[in-house]
């Protein structure tokens, strides 16, 4: 996680996008005995496990990160914001996160704790 030393972005600057290339560069650059392909390949896996957890309805927790979860929406009805017109809502499912109060106050400026494993 970012440090409180770490420069935090101005409300008016542009904000970048952490794309899975960019994630995929940062697990390459940190894991030196790895190769790219090796990166590539462990961390598509993480992906697909998380998915399929997802897929499954179980919650994936990701300590000091937060807690991925799916949850049941019941039919109801809705409307349609430029016509005001009455449409049903089939039910679904909707997926939740919830961020840990460790990335919360990173998000606000708090520092990161020491990582312990």
């Amino acid at each position: 996680m970012r440090q409180a030393s770490e420069p935090r972005p101005d409300a008016g600057a542009i904000r970048r996008t952490a794309t899975r290339a960019a994630l995929l560069d940062a697990v390459y650059e940190t894991c030196p005995n790895l190769s790219r392909a090796q990166a590539r390949d462990i961390f598509e896996m993480a992906l697909e496990e998380i998915a399929d957890a997802l897929v499954r309805g179980d919650c994936v927790k990701l300590r000091s990160f937060g807690l991925f979860s799916v949850r049941a929406k019941r039919e109801r009805i809705g409307r349609n914001p430029r016509t005001g017109v009455e449409a049903q809502i089939k039910p679904r499912r909707v997926l939740t996160f919830k961020p840990s109060p460790v990335l919360s106050g990173c998000v606000n400026g708090a520092p990161a704790p020491a990582d312990d494993d």
